[in-house]
């Protein structure tokens, strides 16, 4: 029974799945985007966010923690370069997963594990279609404020003529 049990084994030895998580976190960091199953994304995702968080604070001790779990140079350059720069200000949820339908050979559900900050479509997107709705709203909104509270005064000041108040009096009755 596995009662109490928080992770998935993914039906590896210990050995196996601490070597193929730091495989697929090292592709993850060096590519910003794979596809694997929804199981074993989600596995990565637990193994792999705590490792760039700890990235944001470059340190030697930062760095070899991180070395620990994922044991390749160039990656641990990446990771506390430009992945750390960019996930600088996020307070956390650095992966997205996304998935992609079903494989052919097995009906296995794949997936689609990607960095959040290094999808240009999505992060670029939506801060360009964010200011300029933001700015248009607020310099249209008080162009056309004042006019409207103008002409609103300017009416109420002219004088009714005697029809006018004919018309108002036939329509009242």
């Amino acid at each position: 029974m596995r009662h109490g049990k928080k992770f998935n084994h993914l039906g590896r030895k210990a050995a196996h799945r601490k070597a193929m998580l730091a495989n697929m976190a090292c592709s993850l960091i060096d590519h910003k985007r794979i596809n694997t199953t929804v199981a074993k994304a989600k596995a990565l995702k637990k193994y792999v966010e705590p490792l760039i968080t700890k990235a944001k604070t470059d340190t030697t001790h930062s760095r070899r923690v991180v070395f620990s779990y994922v044991k390749q140079k160039e990656t641990i350059k990446e990771l506390f370069g430009a992945v750390a720069a960019k996930v600088a200000s996020r307070p956390g949820g650095y992966t997205r997963i996304i998935k992609t339908g079903n494989r052919l050979g097995d009906n296995a559900e794949m997936c689609m594990i990607e960095l959040v900050d290094f999808n240009e479509v999505y992060t670029n997107g939506k801060e360009a279609t964010k200011t300029k709705t933001r700015r248009r709203k607020k310099t249209t909104a008080t162009v056309e404020e004042t006019p409207a509270v103008e002409e609103a005064q300017v009416v109420e000041e002219t004088p009714a003529t005697e029809e006018q108040e004919s018309d108002d009096a036939n329509k009242d009755a």
